[in-house]
């Protein structure tokens, strides 16, 4: 007579992103591994909260930068909406800035998009047990900060193309608080002060304040300068190759 196998459980996964194609992705990535099951994709933030409420999913793989909220709340939200869900952050940008600030959001991993989609199914597995998923240099650096400080012995913060790791230590950007990134961010976008401080949900003289802040400890005389700087370095950002399959 046979005998009935338990199935193992499978994570439960939900992906958020507002480029098709990387859903697409990313969602493909999930479906073929068996222990695994997508429960739902979503857009936007607004979406996201939807699927969560229907799919209860485990893992939640959220883009960082998303047309009505930026990644970091959203990350912060949807934990405190289900304070057991686990948070993979999938993102262009680079981890230097932006890794250490997804993990004091409540994320537990950190991919680029520049890597194979079978590093996110990793960070999954990862973040599903409980455990945090950095690539191999962000954890060495973030290591380091906690044992020695920016940059820990030997630091090279002054090396590195635009848009690297080194290059984010040597312009200051991992002293920005995450509010100052994010207007940064948005204003390298070409987003308007208006739309920021819609965007962000903050008040006009809010984002110009975190504006001005971020220009003074960026090292920059004018608000032009440090819109320049922000374009730039959000071109290199995108300029980087994007997820391998």
């Amino acid at each position: 007579m046979p005998v009935d196998r338990p199935t193992p459980s499978r994570t439960t996964v939900m992906i958020v992103d507002d480029h098709p194609a990387v859903r697409d992705a990313v969602a493909r990535a999930v479906e073929a591994e068996p222990d695994m099951a997508l429960v739902g994709v979503a857009g936007s933030a607004a979406e996201a909260f939807d699927v969560l409420r229907e799919g209860h999913p485990d893992v939640a793989v959220v883009d960082i930068s998303l047309g009505d909220a930026h990644g970091l709340d959203l990350v912060q939200n949807l934990r405190a909406e289900a304070d057991t869900l686990a948070v993979v952050v999938f993102s262009m940008y680079d981890e230097a800035v932006y890794a250490e600030r997804a993990l004091r959001a409540g994320a537990l991993g950190y991919v680029r998009k520049s890597e194979p989609t079978s590093t996110v199914t990793e960070a999954i597995r990862a973040a599903a047990d409980g455990e945090i998923y950095l690539a191999r240099r962000a954890a060495s650096r973030l290591l380091a900060r906690v044992a020695f400080g920016a940059g820990g012995p030997g630091d090279r913060s002054g090396d590195g193309a635009p848009g690297g790791d080194g290059a984010a230590a040597r312009t200051g950007l991992d002293e920005l608080t995450d509010r100052e990134m994010s207007v940064f961010q948005l204003l390298g976008q070409g987003r308007p002060t208006d739309d920021i401080a819609d965007h962000l949900n903050l008040s006009r003289k809010t984002v110009e304040t975190y504006r001005r802040r971020a220009k003074e400890k960026l090292g920059l005389g004018s608000v032009t300068e440090l819109l320049q700087f922000a374009i730039r370095w959000t071109y290199a950002q995108e300029e980087q190759p994007q997820m391998r399959v």
